[in-house]
């Protein structure tokens, strides 16, 4: 059995530009960093960095045109493929990209200059998220699931 499968979340990278193949077909590509933090035997904190090439087709590839930009949180899920080419000086070029097959965004800030449909309620008590360097901006109110005695909790009253 054979299994080529990959799942990355990560913040974009560079802002996003839809193109068209000579057929019509909509593509766009970006890239994805992810990051690693351990500690090492010293027990000093260590991080570092991936970049990762995100190759998106068709309506999910408009979709994230419209909706996402330079550090938004996506989390993608796809399969690697490599390709290669010789370039006009004849030297050879090889690229490993992720080819998305279902691509989820993360959650938008009120703050997304003019990107976010979302409206904050007054006096919110909405969860917080790190969003970009702005560690307080509201993401979306969440339903809340009260569990007193006795009651019982019903499928229809589940949010998912």
């Amino acid at each position: 059995m054979n299994l080529n499968k990959v799942f990355i979340i990560g913040r974009i990278t560079n802002d996003i530009e839809l193109r068209a193949t000579p057929s019509g077909q909509p593509v766009t590509s970006f890239n994805v960093a992810t990051n690693r933090v351990w500690t090492d035997k010293a027990g000093a904190k260590q991080e570092e960095a991936e970049f990762h090439s995100v190759v998106v087709w068709a309506k999910q590839a408009e979709l994230a045109s419209q909706f996402l930009s330079k550090g938004s949180l996506v989390m993608i899920e796809g399969r690697l493929r490599t390709r290669s080419w010789k370039d006009n000086n004849n030297v050879n070029h090889k690229v490993t990209e992720i080819i998305s097959e279902r691509i989820q965004f993360g959650p938008r800030s009120a703050n997304s200059a003019g990107q976010s449909n979302y409206t904050p309620k007054a006096k919110s008590s909405a969860p917080t998220a790190p969003i970009g360097d702005n560690f307080s901006d509201p993401i979306e109110d969440l339903p809340q699931i009260s569990v007193d005695g006795g009651e019982d909790i019903k499928p229809e009253d589940l949010p998912f």
